[in-house]
C-alpha cells in the first residue's frame, strides 16, 4: 500500500461553493487513498447523522458489469470521480500540483492513515471495479493495462453538510439516460456488436418500409420522435433487449471481441436452441434476420388486425411493449418449430400464420383486464402463446 504521499498536477476551479481541483490519477494510487462512507439512514438517526451516511451500499451487479466493461478495448470513464479531502491531508504549491499524503495526530482518533484520505462522494461503483475479494488493488488488471488513470473532482476541507448537498445533486438530481439513447447512439460505432445489429433492425422495420408491421412504432430515443402523429407503442430499448436475446448469450462480450478486430465463434446446433439468430448474426445476414421479424409480425397483424392497428384504443394491449415482449419470447419457439434443422432459413409469412392458428383469441381480448400491466401482463400473455392458458383462463383468474 502506498504510505507516502501522492503528487498530482491538477487545475485549480473556483465557484460560488469554493475552490475545487480537477485533476487525473492512477487507478491504483486512487484505490489505496480512497473509502466510501456507507451508513444505513435510520429513521431514528439524528439529523446530523444522516449526513454521514452520503454513499449508497455498493450494488455488486452493477460493479461486475462495471469489471466486464473494463476488459472491453474502449473501455472509458470520461466523468470525473468526486473526493472529498481533509484540509490536513492536501497541501496546494505555487507550481500546480496538489499533494495528497496521511496525517498524524497526537491524538489517535485524529489521525487519517493513507487509505482514508479521500471520501468517495461519487464514483464508489467505478473504483470498486479495480478491487479484489480482499478489497486491495486487484493487480491482475495490470494484465489488462498498464497505467489506467481516473480523472478526478477534488474537494478540500468541505463540512459534512457541503459532502451531502454534493452527493446529493451530482446523484439524485441528475436525469438517466434513456436505454433507447444509449442503444441509438451504438448506431455510430464503427465496429460490429449484436446492439448495432439490433438497433439497425429496429430502425429498418421503424423506418424505411412502409409495409413493415412495426412501421412509425418504435421511439427511437425513448420518447416520441418528432413530426409522427400517431402514438408509438415501444421503445427502442424494449425492441433491441427482446431481440438480442436470440443472437447473442453475452452481447458485451461479442462487442469486445469485434473491437479487438475478431469474429465470434459459430454457435453449435445445442447452442442455437436458445438463441436460433446466433450464426445468422456472425454471418452477417441481418437483412435475413429483419426479414423473420418482418414474416412474423405481419402474421401477427393478418391474425389480429383490429387490435393491431388499433394503437390508440385505451386499453388495447396487443400493439404494446408487454405483447411485443411475449411474442419476442415465443419467437423462438415458433422460429424453430417451423425451421426444424434448417436452423437459418428464413419462415414465410404463412408459415408462421401456421402456428397461430390454433388460438382461440378475438381482437377484443387483447384488454389490460385480461392482461395486467407489467411482469405479470407479460407472462400470461407468453402463457397464453405456449398454450399453458386459454384466455377462457386469463378472463376468470
Amino acid at each position: 500500500m502506498t504510505s507516502t504521499q501522492i503528487k498530482l498536477s491538477v487545475i485549480k476551479v473556483s465557484q460560488p461553493l469554493g475552490d475545487f481541483f480537477i485533476g487525473n490519477i492512477n487507478a491504483r494510487d486512487l484505490v489505496e487513498i480512497s473509502y466510501a462512507d456507507v451508513r444505513r439512514i435510520e429513521g431514528e438517526d439524528r439529523d446530523v447523522e444522516r449526513y454521514l451516511g452520503i454513499q449508497r451500499p455498493l450494488d455488486r451487479i452493477r460493479v461486475g458489469q462495471i469489471r466486464k466493461y473494463l476488459e472491453s478495448p474502449d473501455a472509458s470513464f470520461p466523468t470525473g470521480v468526486v473526493l472529498a479531502i481533509d484540509q490536513n491531508c492536501a497541501e496546494f504549491d505555487n507550481e500546480g500540483y496538489l499533494i495528497l499524503k496521511p496525517y498524524t495526530s497526537d491524538f489517535e482518533s485524529e489521525s487519517i492513515p493513507i487509505d482514508k484520505v479521500a471520501k468517495v462522494l461519487d464514483g464508489q461503483h467505478r473504483i470498486a471495479a479495480f478491487l479484489n475479494e480482499a478489497g486491495s488493488y486487484d493487480k491482475t488488471l495490470d494484465n489488462i493495462f498498464t497505467n489506467f488513470q481516473f480523472n478526478v473532482v477534488i474537494f478540500i476541507g468541505l463540512d459534512v453538510d457541503e459532502q451531502a448537498n454534493i452527493f446529493a445533486t451530482v446523484n439524485l438530481a441528475q436525469t438517466k439516460v434513456s436505454r433507447s439513447l444509449v442503444y441509438d447512439l451504438e448506431g455510430l460505432s464503427k465496429a460490429r456488436s449484436p446492439f448495432k445489429t439490433c438497433h439497425q433492425i429496429a430502425v429498418a422495420l421503424d423506418s424505411v418500409d412502409k409495409r413493415s408491421p412495426l412501421y412509425h412504432r418504435v421511439k427511437r430515443l425513448g420518447v416520441k420522435t418528432k413530426g409522427r402523429e400517431t402514438s408509438e407503442p415501444l421503445t427502442q430499448a424494449v425492441f433491441v433487449e427482446s431481440l438480442i436475446k436470440l443472437l447473442s448469450p453475452n452481447p458485451f462480450f461479442d462487442r469486445t471481441i469485434y473491437l479487438k478486430g475478431k469474429k465470434p465463434s459459430f454457435a453449435s446446433n445445442s447452442e442455437l436452441l436458445k438463441t436460433p439468430f446466433r450464426n445468422l448474426f456472425i454471418s452477417e445476414r441481418d437483412n435475413d434476420i429483419a426479414i423473420i421479424l418482418f414474416n412474423y409480425f405481419t402474421s401477427i397483424q393478418n391474425k389480429w388486425p383490429y387490435a393491431w392497428e388499433n394503437i390508440q384504443q385505451e386499453g388495447n394491449i396487443l400493439p404494446r411493449s408487454n405483447a411485443f415482449k411475449a411474442f419476442m419470447r415465443y419467437l423462438n419457439f415458433a422460429y424453430l418449430k417451423i425451421v426444424k434443422t434448417e436452423i437459418g432459413r428464413i419462415p414465410t409469412i404463412e408459415e408462421f400464420a401456421s402456428i397461430f392458428e390454433r388460438l382461440n383469441v378475438s381482437d377484443e381480448d387483447f384488454t389490460s383486464g385480461n392482461f395486467k400491466p407489467g411482469s405479470g401482463g407479460e407472462s400470461a400473455f407468453f402463457k397464453l402463446l405456449t398454450g399453458e392458458k386459454t384466455i377462457h383462463d386469463l378472463k376468470n383468474e
